[in-house]
């Protein structure tokens, strides 16, 4: 057989057997990332992305005046594999590993369909076939992976500037506490101050120093998501609560405000830094603005997990931290997760700047998570925070029984 005879001949066995290829293909990456096959390509739309992209290949190899690189749908497609993969929390490694196997086996089709229809073919035309099926797949692999690090340099300059804010609002609060803690403490050596002066001067310094504290914990915690794998761990989400309610105990002891954590607290696994964070601050702002007037001040924390249809999908954890304080004037609603703001109430004046929602904001949303107020109109309030799971795990501890409907 001539050599335009074989290339025609492959292309049409790789368009007949692309569901077979697509099909080890899938297999074998399903062996090597943590992802079940269906979760691979979640949706059919991108399950055909790879027809598709074999498809540019056996047009590649049968016209000899192909371009693939400019092949719009070829490359729109491999384009958009890259922003699946980025999406899925794939690492360059894997990306390139994907693209390794779709490459031996695709050439390992070709070596085969190659044999048996052209048994005597000289091993330069061999080469040369197998080459342009290389070739073809180089292109798709570059297009793919060149999205994936541009998808990945956004994220990264994203996180860059989200850091740069963040340095800012923290040397912005570290500066008003130590200043005031400075001022005050000079002022206390003063002769002419009163004891009634020397009181407001010395809780001044008092409260300062409390915030200050507060603000290093939280940078302590964001401190322990960036570090390593053994201090960046999961653990269940009661346990987590455990903590955070042990911590707080003496600060909820001052205000008379009981804390509980409700029974039916989901037992997943979450991110401990991140999620002892959001509780921390949750629940010391309950307690800075419970309500003097109540006989009875609490806060509880609850939270429920919210499964997806189709089993091996995950789902998402909510979390709520409610208390009966005083509550959020509604005019000052909007504003509650912006950098320094801080509610107001004509009978409660609390300590803090205003950091601590915006980084829980942050720190949620950059684990693809959410954070948000509610009011219910029994007068409570109600503080939340969601994050996504893709844990088969979590919908069975949960109690969650899924459909077996697709």
């Amino acid at each position: 057989m001539a050599e335009r005879d074989i290339c025609r001949a492959l292309a049409q066995r790789l368009r007949a057997s692309r569901d077979t290829l697509v099909e080890r293909w899938l297999e074998r990456i399903a062996a090597r990332v943590a992802l079940r096959p269906n979760d691979i390509f979640p949706t059919e739309e991108l399950l055909n992305h790879v027809p598709l992209l074999i498809d540019g290949v056996a047009d590649y190899v049968e016209r000899h005046d192909a371009d693939i690189a400019g092949n719009a749908v070829v490359i729109a497609k491999a384009r958009e594999l890259g922003a699946l993969r980025h999406g899925q929390g794939f690492d360059a490694y894997e990306i390139l590993k994907e693209h390794e196997i779709l490459n031996a086996i695709l050439l390992s089709f070709s070596e085969e369909v190659i044999d048996e229809i052209a048994p005597g073919a000289a091993p330069g035309v061999v080469v040369r076939v197998l080459r342009r099926v290389s070739d073809a797949l180089e292109i798709i692999r570059e297009a793919t992976a060149v999205h994936y690090l541009e998808l990945t340099a956004a994220r990264v300059n994203e996180r860059e500037d989200r850091l740069r804010r963040f340095n800012r609002m923290v040397a912005h609060e570290l500066k008003n506490h130590l200043s005031a803690i400075r001022g005050a403490s000079d002022l206390l050596v003063e002769p002419w101050l009163d004891e009634t002066q020397r009181g407001r001067f010395i809780e001044m310094v008092r409260s300062n120093t409390r915030e200050l504290q507060h603000v290093l914990d939280n940078l302590e915690s964001l401190s322990r998501m960036d570090s390593d794998a053994r201090q960046n761990r999961n653990i269940m989400l009661p346990e987590a609560a455990r903590e955070v309610v042990r911590r707080l105990r003496d600060q909820a002891l001052a205000h008379s405000v009981v804390i509980r954590v409700a029974p039916s607290l989901p037992a997943v696994e979450v991110h401990a830094a991140a999620v002892e964070l959001a509780l921390a601050n949750y629940i010391s702002n309950a307690i800075k603005y419970a309500d003097p007037a109540r006989a009875e001040r609490w806060v509880e924390i609850d939270g429920t997990f919210h499964a997806l249809e189709a089993a091996g999908t995950g789902g998402e954890l909510v979390v709520h931290v409610r208390d009966n304080g005083i509550g959020v004037p509604p005019e000052q609603r909007e504003h509650l997760f912006q950098r320094f703001f801080r509610a107001q109430d004509d009978t409660v004046t609390a300590d803090g700047t205003g950091l601590g929602l915006s980084i829980v904001r942050e720190t949620m949303e950059s684990l693809g998570g959410h954070a948000w107020a509610e009011f219910p109109d029994d007068g409570t309030t109600r503080f939340v925070f969601s994050l996504p799971s893709r844990r088969e795990h979590d919908a069975a501890a949960a109690g969650i029984t899924r459909s077996s409907e697709p």
